[in-house]
């Protein structure tokens, strides 16, 4: 699940990125109204987090404009403006939740899952391939009975294979997907995770679920 989140405020987005990344999801920040548009028109998102209070175009402008051009993807409204003809305005134009500051992460996270089941997308909590066991939100990973112990970039890059097992997957998409950065074709940075990942869910058991596809990229999948 790809979430957006167009938050102005660099310690709040920063925060939102964090919960949301450690939580399982892969989050894109956007600072202001027009950059937020931008990404909501260019990208495929599963749900917007949008604070209000924007500079460039506010958060109603921007809700408006993606109702508009047919973006359809639920969208929780943050502000710290909690009269109710701004939560009336925010809802008309399309919001489909919304959250007034400063509020608990906890609930915020609990209304991204209810958003998502609601549109029908339920993000799974475990993953099973062959002996694998991926628990997204317990954070944990094993195969048969033995624990994975797993540094947070091995686990997000574990789970995002798993969830596109069998799917051969380029090093610019786990680059920008695990590492939120622009790959760069004389970097090592993926194929070094993935030999320290291997030496953990690979290299004690007999069969291996981590596979390279010379010229493409990596796939997990039972062979």
């Amino acid at each position: 699940m790809r979430i957006l989140i167009i938050e102005d405020e660099g310690k709040a987005a920063a925060f939102l990125h964090k919960g949301l990344t450690e939580s399982g999801f892969i989050a894109d920040v956007a600072e202001n109204g027009e950059d937020g548009l931008f990404k909501v028109l260019s990208l495929d998102y599963d749900l917007v987090i949008l604070d209000a209070m924007l500079p460039r175009k506010d958060g109603w402008t921007v809700l408006a404009q993606m109702r508009q051009q047919h973006r359809s993807m639920p969208v929780l409204f943050l502000t710290a403006r909690d009269a109710v003809s701004d939560r009336v305005k925010g809802l008309e134009l399309g919001a489909d939740d919304y959250l007034v500051k400063p509020y608990a992460f906890t609930e915020l996270l609990a209304r991204v899952r209810a958003l998502l089941r609601r549109r029908g997308e339920r993000q799974p909590e475990v993953l099973q391939i062959a002996d694998l066991r991926l628990d997204l939100v317990g954070h944990r990973a094993n195969r048969g009975d033995a624990r994975l112990e797993l540094a947070p970039k091995e686990f997000a890059l574990l789970s995002l294979l798993s969830r596109r097992q069998g799917e051969v997957l380029s090093r610019l998409v786990i680059a920008e997907q695990v590492w939120d950065m622009n790959f760069d074709s004389d970097s090592n940075v993926v194929d070094v995770a993935v030999r320290r990942l291997r030496r953990k869910v690979d290299d004690p058991f007999a069969v291996k679920l981590i596979h390279t596809v010379r010229g493409m990229g990596y796939v997990l999948e039972a062979r």
